[in-house]
């Protein structure tokens, strides 16, 4: 099946080994037990061997999370899945699963979301974890860095936070595997619809599902999915530290998935012609899109990305203003949300400043290229003109 279809269908409808008595409904209900009986004694015992597939306790597995699992693996080719309590917690912990018996050093590509700079920072190198800083954007400086710290884990975004750069992932991939190395992307913003990075040789892919996959602004979640070789691994790690996703939540998840392909194509045309509007606006002096023909990883999105699907992230600098002028713009705006987060069906501004990059400094913010005068733009679902007519009027004030 296409991943249109498989978006829709895998992972419901599943029958125990008792056949359910002969109905199933058609989509995966929320399992609320903490814990799971079987008919034989027996049975639960080869559970916990891992003998059998079944559940036992929730900490462990639950159906409904299992679902969500399989079907978000589904699309990412990859050998099976984790849904954690957030993205942040999914991303600790592929980072803890692929530093298991290995150097404990860490290679980051310096443009990052910044939570997940601050976790490397204050949550690992404080636990003496090394992490090594390379430009991702310049594949020698990469290949160098590899070389010369043999880290024991490499990570990277596969559309960086909040510049929408793209780096050359399957050639990284490509050395990592050389190097005996596990790589670790975070797909979020550009989703199993636009690439799939276990397919170009990534070890462990990570979704924050808040954004789009679940796609509705209901759901605080995030996801791993691995390769074979990490599989056992995490779900190991899991059942000790147990940073699983509730049951009601996967529900969500689930459900957001079935129509998050068609609600990504349409945000990725919508994305594409407000782009090209903020180009050609008086008041907008920068824009920073994928789908630019000028965009400085042009090469890279070319060969990784679908044909006109580059993601429904823009950002854009704004002309001779600063922070007390950027917190007006916002405050006039009348449809699109002005919110910490991304990928909901409704249009969304984040200034990085204030949000997403708060924590940097001044200086570290100004050496990424993350200025005073940057939005950062999710597109939504809603008619493209709606949202340039909100967007002008608060340009043009």
């Amino acid at each position: 099946m296409k991943l249109h279809s498989r978006a829709v269908h895998v992972g419901d409808r599943k029958r125990d080994a008792n056949g359910n008595g002969g109905v199933v409904g058609v989509t995966t209900p929320i399992h609320t037990a903490s814990s799971f009986i079987h008919n034989d004694i027996a049975d639960l015992d080869r559970v916990f061997a891992k003998e059998i597939p079944g559940a036992s306790y929730s900490r462990y597995g639950n159906p409904t999370n299992a679902a969500l699992e399989e079907l978000v693996a589904d699309l990412e080719s990859g050998a099976g899945a984790l849904a954690c309590c957030s993205g942040m917690a999914a991303l600790q912990m592929a980072l803890n699963v692929a530093l298991i018996d290995r150097r404990r050093v860490v290679l980051a590509a310096k443009l990052l979301y910044g939570a997940t700079l601050s976790m490397l920072t204050k949550v690992f190198e404080a636990s003496g974890v090394e992490v090594v800083w390379a430009d991702f954007d310049d594949v020698s400086e990469v290949e160098t860095a590899i070389a010369d710290e043999r880290p024991g884990a490499i990570l990277m975004e596969t559309i960086a936070n909040p510049l929408l750069r793209v780096p050359a992932m399957d050639r990284i991939a490509a050395m990592a595997q050389k190097a005996g190395i596990p790589l670790i992307v975070d797909n979020t913003f550009a989703t199993p619809i636009m690439v799939r990075p276990l397919e170009l040789g990534a070890s462990i892919v990570v979704h924050s599902l808040t954004k789009y996959l679940s796609g509705h602004g209901d759901v605080l979640g995030g996801i791993i999915v691995t390769n074979a070789e990490y599989l056992e691994p995490m779900r190991d790690l899991s059942r000790i530290i147990g940073p699983i996703l509730g049951p009601f939540e996967s529900y969500l998840a689930m459900r957001g998935v079935k129509t998050f392909p068609l609600r990504m194509e349409r945000q990725c045309a919508n994305a594409r012609e407000i782009a090209a509007w903020l180009a050609t606006h008086p008041n907008v002096d920068r824009v920073h899109f994928p789908g630019d023909p000028a965009h400085p990883d042009a090469e890279n999105i070319a060969r990784l990305f679908p044909k006109d699907l580059y993601g429904a992230m823009v950002a854009f600098e704004i002309k001779g203003v600063g922070r007390e002028e950027m917190f007006a713009l916002m405050n006039r705006l009348k449809m699109v949300v002005p919110a910490t987060s991304l990928g909901d069906v409704h249009s969304m501004v984040l200034y990085p400043v204030m949000a997403s990059h708060r924590d940097l400094s001044p200086k570290h913010r100004a050496r990424l290229g993350i200025h005073d005068n940057l939005l950062r733009l999710s597109v939504g679902i809603e008619a493209a003109a709606d949202i340039i007519a909100d967007l002008d009027q608060a340009l043009r004030a």
